[in-house]
């Protein structure tokens, strides 16, 4: 049965600005919502079951409690809300998933910000951010986020859960960041949390450990991307439009 089942009833949620972090390209935004976790010290606040997910469960460290793949968290303090997960969608599942996910932010007023990776190869240069909205969302934009330079699309659950926001007239905010191709990207993930989270939530996260632990971060993350790369078609990201052309 599909449901949001509340671990801590403790936490009150008032409007708040939900992250989504799906495995995608170059593992931007999960990385990106890993580090929102840890670093707000953020409580487990839901379990999240919907149709279409992996019939897994999930254990942590020096923990003996089990988790659905699928999480949220939150910092009441803040208003923000995390979307954790440790497995990708099924892409025949994305829609049912969104819809899923559709009555609880209705329920709870939440505001959306999607996470997707755009696969670019690029040289020192920083990457790109850029940003495209449903609804109103672009009156929740700030920060230095630039408009698309070409047309394309977002695939994967989080293109599923920005189409189910288009459908129902949701305000929502998705954030697309230039990411490494073939490996996990704490760089472009940083970028996605400095210039694109933080001016929307108004919020300060520290990222000075994902830039100095870069290399600790790629390899822990590689064994994941590497299962992404084996069922490429479940990965959010986005892509130019003219390949379809």
């Amino acid at each position: 049965m599909a449901r949001i089942s509340v671990v801590d009833e403790s936490i009150a949620l008032d409007s708040p600005v939900l992250v989504e972090g799906f495995p995608g390209a170059g593992l931007v935004g999960k990385i990106a919502a890993d580090h929102l976790v840890d670093v707000h010290d953020m409580r487990h606040y839901a379990n999240v079951h919907c149709e279409g997910l992996p019939e897994v469960a999930v254990y942590r460290e020096s923990e003996r409690a089990l988790t659905t793949p699928v999480r949220l968290y939150a910092a009441p303090e803040s208003g923000l809300v995390v979307l954790q997960s440790d497995v990708p969608v099924n892409p025949a599942a994305a829609t049912t998933f969104a819809d899923c996910l559709a009555g609880w932010f209705d329920e709870t007023e939440t505001f959306p910000v999607f996470l997707s990776g755009r696969p670019s190869e690029r040289d020192a240069e920083p990457p790109g951010l850029y940003a495209v909205t449903a609804g109103d969302g672009g009156d929740r934009l700030a920060g230095d986020v630039d408009d698309p330079p070409e047309s394309g699309l977002v695939s994967g659950p989080t293109g599923a859960m920005l189409a189910d926001a288009l459908e129902r007239g949701r305000d929502a905010i998705g954030l697309i960041v230039e990411s490494d191709p073939q490996f996990p990207d704490p760089e472009a993930s940083r970028t996605l949390i400095v210039d694109g989270i933080d001016p929307i939530a108004g919020t300060e996260t520290p990222t000075d450990g994902l830039v100095d632990q870069a290399s600790e971060i790629r390899d822990a993350k590689q064994q994941f991307a590497e299962r992404m790369r084996q069922a490429t078609e479940e990965s959010s990201q986005a892509e130019p439009l003219k390949m379809y052309q």
